[in-house]
């Protein structure tokens, strides 16, 4: 089976060498598993047609037949546009293209018989079609037979060498009948016939060339569900076998560390969620495996405390801690937090870094080598050789994203047992992504903030209120207060309007002028000693508005800033706006962050503005940025650790998502090995998968 999926795509009838090279260069295609998962991305319903007197609201797909006139281009170089008008009984609808004109100019005749397909748009009184599909209607009355069309992505160039949707098409139908007894079942007879008792093989192929709707569906959800089931097993067997091989301390006990602090020290009482996940780390920790949790949390839900309180039981089982940051300061303010929480018990936490001088480093790690350091807050600094820990029974790891496995493998090796790991991070992440990026390890979330916290007021104003804005800031800095002013840029590019980094520096320097008001700037192309010092005057209150792009979006807590100003914010994703607030609403006082945008903004824009205005909650924002921008580019398309998902969708699926896991759980469960003959096609395809790609490792 696996050597005819892989037969190269120039071998089927129809392609060639030529075309072979078009298809994996615009299309990804290779092989004849690749077309056979290049699946259509809609059907089109050939038996119905909408009237454009029917056509009353925006974003709704439509599809008319009716007779084109007016074919003609207007426009000079970027302003170059194809137009033409639909006409049918019932009325006429302009058409709009502005890529691909060159393939499509020629297609297109007066007179001619048209069938398009796209979605309506409001503009200048009337509605348009910008980029609608289009086909003449002789070729598609001798098209297939079965009433729904499978519609398959393609590209202008690929479009122009024959290769648009009805090309693809001929090439799947060609394909098909050699794959006939060559596609094995992947999951058991038990999970087919839940499924709806669709073979692999005939799910397969109804997803290509559905018969009716009822069997698409059935064997569109088979597929999805296999895609999501194999993520899952992949990862609930890494964990399984992770349980098995690595071993970790056994933290018997809670002693005096951890409840004289609990007791006597601890300067608010934990929300039951703070609660909930210390006892989650206290159970894993004591099971004599080793810990590998995800900590999730907000800005501000306190999972800072939620780790020393890990770090104390650590302490209490004679073990040491370390806890890793991704930046200077924010170690420091780990350490700074961590030793005041500490004041009065006899724990010695020590701050290690690339700028700790040589002789204190070399005193710190003589200390730290002999046991007499409990807890040691650092960078990348601690990576080092040199730093040598007798008894690492816990690592802690902020900002988890900023760190490779490599890394924390590094870290790992540092102790003879493996130390337990807890990794943090206050990006929210939707439960559905949290179940396929890290379902290999336990996840516990603090979804809620501590009492007393004031909600963050948060305001969408353009730049016609920009004079405004700049009053209110200056009545906040007359207060004491301190304001951030966030830019997407660092220098203005020719192709852009943006307001850059650098010329908003210039402005507000202006506006809040010395010596009464001192206006400091951080970037991305400054030093990082350079920049340390900026963000440290900040912290110490001696700059009033600290101008800078997101290099200040993870980390630095100060209280006494109350305004967060995010220019063109239309340009920032949720969860980037999401986390630059956070950075005000840190002190006593009432905070605002405002969004600052040009007059004419997209759906999409509009969304994730109003959305920031309407809600704080941080999973509640990574759900809508989900949706709005898919999986890969949340978490970074190369980092993601996200397989390839050609049917499944993680916010349309999430349910099935959902049945995926259990019943991946379920089975391993029984089977841990999959040794039973009912699980055998489950075993083999799970074997073939794992050979193919590595496993996404997570920690170690």
């Amino acid at each position: 089976m696996a050597q005819v999926l892989e037969t190269p795509i120039e071998y089927l009838k129809g392609v060639g060498p030529q075309r072979a090279e078009l298809m994996r260069k615009e299309l990804g295609v290779g092989t004849f598993g690749d077309l056979l998962l290049h699946y259509p991305f809609r059907y089109v319903d050939r038996m119905r047609f909408n009237a454009v007197a029917e056509i009353v609201e925006e974003g709704t797909a439509v599809q008319l037949r009716g007779v084109l006139k007016e074919v003609r281009m207007i426009g000079e170089k970027q302003a170059r546009r194809l137009t033409a008008k639909l006409t049918d009984a019932t009325g006429t609808i302009e058409l709009v293209w502005f890529r691909g004109l060159r393939w499509l100019q020629p297609i297109l005749k007066d007179g001619g018989e048209y069938i398009v397909y796209g979605k309506p748009t409001w503009f200048r009184d009337r509605f348009n079609l910008a980029h609608p599909e289009i086909e003449s209607a002789l070729t598609w009355d001798q098209g297939a037979a079965t009433p729904l069309q499978p519609v398959y992505s393609t590209t202008e160039k690929a479009s122009a060498k024959g290769l648009n949707s009805r090309g693809i098409g001929k090439l799947v139908h060609a394909l098909l009948p050699q794959l006939h007894g060559v596609l094995p079942e992947t999951l058991s007879a038990t999970l087919v016939q839940q499924l709806g008792g669709v073979s692999r093989e005939e799910a397969v192929t109804e997803a290509h060339f559905p018969q009716d709707q009822k069997r698409l569906d059935i064997a569109v959800k088979r597929l999805k569900f296999e895609e999501l089931f194999y993520i899952q097993l992949q990862l609930l067997k890494q964990k399984l076998l992770m349980q098995q091989d690595v071993k970790g301390n056994v933290f018997a006990h809670v002693g005096a560390h951890f409840n004289s602090f609990y007791t006597d020290h601890l300067p608010f009482e934990l929300t039951g969620a703070q609660k909930r996940v210390v006892k989650e780390i206290r159970k894993d920790m004591g099971t004599g495996q080793q810990m590998n949790r995800l900590l999730q949390g907000d800005v501000g839900s306190g999972k800072t405390l939620v780790a020393l309180l890990s770090m104390l039981i650590a302490l209490d089982n004679g073990f040491q801690a370390a806890m890793l940051a991704p930046t200077e300061i924010l170690a420091q303010q780990h350490f700074k937090s961590i030793s005041r929480f500490l004041e009065g018990l006899p724990v010695v936490v020590r701050l290690l870094t690339g700028s700790t001088k040589a002789a204190a480093r070399k005193s710190l790690l003589a200390a730290l080598k002999l046991g007499e350091v409990h807890i040691l807050v650092g960078t990348h600094a601690l990576l080092e050789d040199r730093v040598v820990f007798p008894q690492l029974g816990l690592v802690v790891i902020d900002e988890q994203h900023r760190f490779g496995v490599a890394q924390r493998a590094r870290m790992q090796a540092k102790a003879k047992v493996p130390p337990h790991v807890l990794v943090m991070t206050a990006t929210p992440i939707p439960r559905t992504l949290a179940m396929t990026l890290y379902g290999d390890l336990d996840v516990s979330v603090i979804d809620e903030l501590p009492p007393g916290r004031k909600p963050i007021k948060t305001v969408h104003r353009d730049d016609h209120a920009r004079n405004a804005v700049f009053d209110f800031l200056g009545s906040e800095i007359d207060k004491g207060r301190q304001v951030y002013v966030v830019y997407p840029l660092i220098e203005e590019s020719e192709k852009s309007d943006l307001k850059d980094v650098t010329d908003g520096y210039e402005s507000l320097s202006r506006r809040f002028p010395l010596p009464k008001y001192a206006v400091g700037i951080v970037h991305g192309r400054m030093t990082p000693e350079v920049k340390d010092y900026e963000m440290a005057r900040f912290v110490k209150g001696e700059t009033n508005v600290l101008v800078a792009t997101t290099v200040i979006e993870v980390g630095v807590d100060v209280p006494n800033a109350s305004v967060m100003v995010v220019e063109n914010a239309e340009r920032f994703g949720l969860s980037q706006l999401h986390q630059l607030r956070g950075r005000v609403g840190r002190g006593a006082e009432h905070s605002y962050c405002i969004l600052m945008t040009g007059d004419k903004l997209g759906n999409d824009s509009r969304t994730r503005i109003n959305t920031m205005v309407r809600t704080q909650d941080g999973f509640e924002i990574s759900e809508v940025d989900l949706r709005l921008r898919g999986p890969g580019d949340i978490m970074g398309t190369q980092q993601s650790g996200i397989p390839q998902l050609y049917l499944a969708n993680l916010v349309e699926d999430a349910d099935l998502l959902q049945q995926a896991r259990r019943v991946a759980q379920r089975l391993l469960d029984e089977d841990p090995e999959l040794q039973d003959p009912k699980n055998a096609a489950i075993a083999g395809n799970l074997r073939e998968q794992m050979r193919e790609k590595a496993v996404w490792g997570r920690i170690g």
